[in-house]
């Protein structure tokens, strides 16, 4: 049971309803097996410097979801190769109170990637939730990961799939691609919008990570936003936002992370402690639209169960199928940030 009414049974994050390999064109490498997984909330994912142990010690008793330890842009080229030393005696010590723990590694083109991958897993497999792949520009990124993850699983004697993978777009070919990408591998659980490369990469006229260029007329950000979620949706993936580089101005962070939220996004990256209590509150459910999302799941169960209806009405309005696939995701997010209920549903 994830926090919430112990009377309801944990609500499980599917990957997709149908197997990769069940579907046209799609591409799955090695034999890891589709899975489920109850829903773990991801709304701050929070980058750690993994040549830092001091940073890291830190963000052990940090109220995020996530820490992913980052071996790629935080890390200086000549630093790398120690740097996964501190990654994997940090992820085997210490208390990390329930977080999601993350590395994330260089991009599979570079000449680190693969040392990072083998490394990390052989010292700490046990102690890793998932590892980050940035710069994913086709399936094939993914597929590489997957297959190199398979065979140190088997090595280690570990269980299959049980490392995750989130895939992180950040240009313009990751994007063209994304739906293949959603679809490369059911180790993946979550799409990352990596800003500042993708800024980059469309040549938008800023110098400003997650802030709108000057003189554009709209969200620069809305398109691949969305994109990314619809990818990540027809997949039964978590779709995270980038972050705000803009550490001082939270009224900046609030205004991009409600947005995220509003639009469907599952959380958010943060680059320093202060914007966590922030992006935790834009992406947690407020006390009323959670309490109305459990009545609606009670509500359905008992119309549909023992009345045997499909559709029905609470508190005035209609509530169906579609009704009870909106009420989930609320359901999730507010029971996995320990909401409490105030009300319950009774049959009129």
């Amino acid at each position: 049971m994830i926090g919430g009414d112990s009377a309801h049974a944990p609500i499980v994050w599917m990957r997709s309803a149908t197997s990769n390999r069940a579907r046209p064109g799609a591409r799955s490498v090695g034999s890891v097996p589709s899975m489920a997984r109850a829903y773990r909330p991801r709304r701050s994912c929070l980058a750690v410097p993994g040549s830092s142990r001091r940073f890291i010690d830190k963000a052990r008793g940090l109220p995020c979801d996530e820490v992913f330890l980052d071996l790629e842009d935080s890390v200086a080229p000549g630093a790398k190769a120690a740097a996964r030393g501190t990654v994997i005696d940090a992820l085997s010590s210490g208390d990390w109170g329930g977080k999601l723990r993350a590395v994330r590694v260089n991009d599979a083109r570079t000449p680190w990637a693969y040392r990072d991958v083998i490394e990390v897993v052989e010292g700490a497999a046990a102690n890793l939730d998932a590892i980050v792949l940035p710069k994913v520009i086709g399936p094939a990124d993914v597929s590489w990961l997957d297959l190199l993850l398979t065979q140190l699983e088997s090595a280690l004697g570990q269980p299959a799939g049980r490392i995750g993978i989130e895939a992180q777009i950040e240009d313009a070919s990751g994007l063209a691609a994304v739906d293949a990408i959603a679809a490369a591998s059911p180790r993946l659980e979550a799409l990352v919008f990596g800003p500042a490369d993708f800024m980059a990469s469309l040549g938008m006229r800023s110098l400003e990570v997650g802030a709108q260029p000057a003189g554009y007329q709209g969200d620069a950000f809305h398109y691949p936003l969305l994109r990314i979620l619809i990818a990540a949706r027809s997949r039964g993936l978590m779709a995270i936002d980038g972050p705000y580089a803009r550490i001082a101005d939270l009224a900046g962070l609030e205004r991009s992370a409600v947005g995220a939220a509003a639009l469907g996004y599952d959380g958010k990256w943060v680059v320093h402690p202060g914007q966590i209590d922030t992006v935790n509150e834009a992406f947690t459910p407020a006390a009323d639209e959670y309490d109305r999302a459990e009545l609606i799941l009670e509500a359905y169960e008992y119309y549909t169960g023992t009345e045997q209806r499909g559709a029905a009405t609470l508190d005035g309005e209609m509530i169906d199928e579609a009704t009870r696939k909106l009420a989930l995701a609320t359901a999730a997010k507010g029971r996995a940030a320990d909401l409490t209920r105030t009300r319950r549903f009774r049959p009129g």
